[in-house]
């Protein structure tokens, strides 16, 4: 289970639900950090897709990730698009997951943010709906 960070504002930019990343989006809300992974090649996807892009079979299903990983790359952004303006400057980075898939994004918190240290994902549990972020790895994990 993901912990939860609560924030009594709405996202920046909502994302685009559909009856297919419904269910990501749900579990998100739930503290469960789901993909999907191909039953065909075994390989993971995320963003989670209806078909596996490695081997293009539609033999996918969900599955959890650990939300856990390292800090690949990062970057703080200050000429921010117009729909992320008030939140600059923020940090963004690419983050490698224990499962192999290499994901972006948005850092949490203060950091410390080195190269190669390890994070854990986070809901950011907004007023109209959740995001994920990576923030630095609680001791002990």
């Amino acid at each position: 289970m993901l912990d939860t960070i609560a924030i009594d504002k709405p996202r920046a930019y909502a994302p685009r639900v559909t009856a297919f990343t419904r269910v990501f989006w749900d579990a998100l809300r739930d503290g469960q950090f789901r993909t999907t992974r191909c039953d065909a090649c075994n390989a993971h996807t995320f963003p989670p897709k209806p078909f596996c892009p490695h081997c293009w079979s539609r033999d996918v299903r969900w599955t959890e990730l650990f939300g856990r990983g390292t800090l690949y790359s990062a970057t703080t952004v200050h000429a921010a698009p117009a729909a992320f303006r008030e939140l600059a400057p923020y940090r963004v980075g690419i983050v490698d997951l224990e499962e192999g898939l290499r994901i972006a994004v948005a850092l949490w918190g203060d950091g410390p943010f080195a190269l190669d240290s390890p994070v854990e994902i986070v809901v950011l549990a907004h007023a109209d709906g959740p995001l994920f972020a990576a923030r630095a790895a609680s001791s002990g994990d």
